[in-house]
């Protein structure tokens, strides 16, 4: 309707002669406002150089001659607005709609025949997946899905850190661990083998801090060279069952990539390519190899490629990791979701990528985020204090047994990990993304509003009223039984519900052109909040009520929103809770 709007007001622009005016059509909070309101006259007015609200009028008129059959009224409101009202046929053809269209509701063909590379989570082998990668997982794998329901062809990437100097520390720690023969350690579960790595790290760490920094970093360069055996195993083992632990973490949070990226695999290529631009791009220093950024853009600043020792660094790599990339899956757009504490170092490496491939690095756009912290402050693995994504999950599912306990509901292990995943998620894309964000376990768990399991209970809540209809023999229908017209008794209520059903599609598309998957959440919560003031006021299952199957269309119409709505945010809808 939208666009059908914005279409019909440019063209009354151009026969009078203005043309190129931004101007926008949007929904609007008050109903009483109409369904939409735009601010072409007061944009127009300038260039016409008249009265905004006499523009107004005149517009009406022209736009009255040539309305969408959908619009009832077309009326001007204070200084300039011209607000649009749709027909009550309108929202019932928009119920229709949805129980047609199902899971394909909200979807739309706008990038369809584009291709799309999405990287993210990115955890280091060797180190425990902890709450900054289930805060990137989240990110990327609603983008991901904000581009696939555009219509656009999606491929996610992960980048995972298989060597490097946290490896060196790791295995040093391995080597100083009494248990680390591999042989009782292979008896352990994912997670405790994970847990191990972790403590490892932590001691390498500290060793290195404390006086072994060049062992370490010898160890950190045979990695590289895999020159001694015994190094050489307890890398093996080590890669091997991080790998495998964070197959199982990606499994738990419903994202598959299609593409697996090392920094093994770019260290060689890496140092050729800053080799092969020796001189022209990259410069000697101190032994090392550099780039300086800020000759090319005064905001950015000098990093190392190649270390004195010869080894390249991760911007070297992730020099590697562009080209590969291109080769592997030759995008239209390749996305990259970091933490925004790498956005000075992501910065410098797309530049150096701009100097040897601009076309290539036109296609790179980079979504940085916030942290995800505790009340206590930021978490680091370096210092122990990590707070692993398994930890997080666990306290929540805590929680949450001992509030289905206090309500006299029951659930399986199952659906209470669903849904403290679904408490994480939404705490996450509850904002924008480059916010960080203080996560409140108590508040994630609420069933009051404004929280992950309140729009998993609401969902669950439409499924069980529709299966009692089922059970009871009544049908939904978009029209009600008895030649009675759809006019229920709270029909102001039923107008607002049916008026936000309408919108998703909008809300969806807005969500996608700005990498914002926050507008999917808010509209979410106000339309849950709608059904359940809807629920709150009508019986809907009701043999006796001629019109209980409009009702029951609506709530069929809502659920397949609410399913819609939470896949785009990573959100699984439990059968129960």
């Amino acid at each position: 309707m939208k666009e059908k709007l914005k279409k019909n007001i440019t063209e009354a622009l151009e026969k009078w002669g203005v043309s190129d005016v931004s101007f926008s059509v949007e929904a609007t909070n008050d109903e009483t406002h109409g369904e939409y309101a735009t601010n072409v006259a007061m944009v127009s007015a300038k260039i016409l150089k008249t009265n905004p609200k006499a523009l107004a009028s005149e517009l009406v008129s022209e736009l009255s001659e040539n309305l969408p059959k959908e619009i009832e009224k077309v009326e001007v409101a204070g200084p300039g607005f011209i607000n649009f009202f749709l027909k009550r046929e309108y929202f019932s053809d928009t119920v229709s709609h949805i129980l047609k269209e199902g899971e394909h509701y909200g979807r739309s063909v706008a990038l369809k025949g584009q291709k799309v590379m999405v990287e993210y989570t990115d955890p280091n082998p060797f180190k425990e997946f902890h709450i900054g990668h289930l805060m990137s997982n989240t990110i990327g794998e609603s983008i991901a899905r904000l581009y696939e329901v555009q219509g656009a062809e999606v491929k996610r990437a992960c980048y995972q850190g298989d060597v490097g100097l946290h490896v060196a520390k790791a295995i040093w720690g391995m080597q100083s661990v009494p248990e680390r023969d591999e042989n009782p350690l292979n008896s352990l579960s994912p997670e405790a083998q994970a847990q191990y790595l972790g403590h490892a790290y932590q001691l390498g760490s500290a060793a290195y801090e404390g006086g072994e920094k060049d062992a370490i970093e010898e160890i950190n360069r045979k990695v590289y060279d895999r020159s001694d055996s015994e190094i050489n195993k307890l890398y093996d083992w080590g890669r091997k069952v991080s790998l495998a632990y964070f197959d199982g973490q990606y499994k738990k949070l419903g994202t598959k990539f299609d593409f697996n990226f090392f920094e093994s695999e770019m260290a060689k290529p890496g140092l050729e390519i800053v080799r092969k631009f020796l001189g022209r791009l990259f410069q000697e220093s101190d032994g090392a190899i550099v780039f300086h950024a800020e000759k090319h853009n005064p905001k950015l600043h000098t990093r190392v490629y190649i270390t004195s020792q010869g080894l390249p660094t991760y911007e070297a790599k992730e020099l590697a990791l562009h080209v590969a990339k291109a080769r592997k899956y030759p995008a239209d757009a390749s996305i990259v979701i970091t933490a925004n504490e790498q956005d000075g170092v992501f910065a410098v490496g797309l530049e150096a990528f701009r100097q040897i491939d601009k076309e290539h690095a036109s296609r790179v756009k980079h979504v940085s985020h916030g942290m995800l912290r505790l009340p206590t402050g930021k978490m680091s693995s370096r210092t122990g204090g990590v707070i692993t994504a398994d930890e997080l999950i666990f306290s929540i599912v805590s929680k949450l047994k001992e509030k289905f306990s206090e309500s006299e509901r029951k659930a399986d292990e199952v659906t209470l990990e669903s849904v403290s995943i679904g408490a994480i998620k939404y705490s996450i894309l509850r904002q924008s993304i480059g916010s960080d964000i203080i996560f409140d376990l108590e508040k994630s768990v609420s069933l009051e509003g404004d929280s992950g399991p309140y729009l998993q209970y609401a969902a669950v809540r439409a499924h069980s009223i529709l299966e009692k209809a089922k059970a009871e023999g009544v049908r939904g229908s978009l029209t009600s039984t008895g030649n009675v017209e759809v006019r229920l008794p709270h029909e102001w209520q039923t107008r607002s519900f049916e008026r936000l059903l309408s919108h998703f599609p909008e809300v969806v598309e807005r969500a996608g052109a700005e990498f914002a998957p926050q507008y999917i959440s808010t509209y979410l919560i106000e339309i849950a909040a709608s059904f359940n003031n809807f629920y709150a006021q009508e019986k809907i299952v009701d043999k006796d009520d001629p019109h209980s199957p409009y009702k029951l269309a609506l709530t069929k119409a809502f659920r397949t929103v609410m399913e819609n709505g939470l896949w785009i945010l990573g959100i699984k809808v439990p059968e129960r809770m």
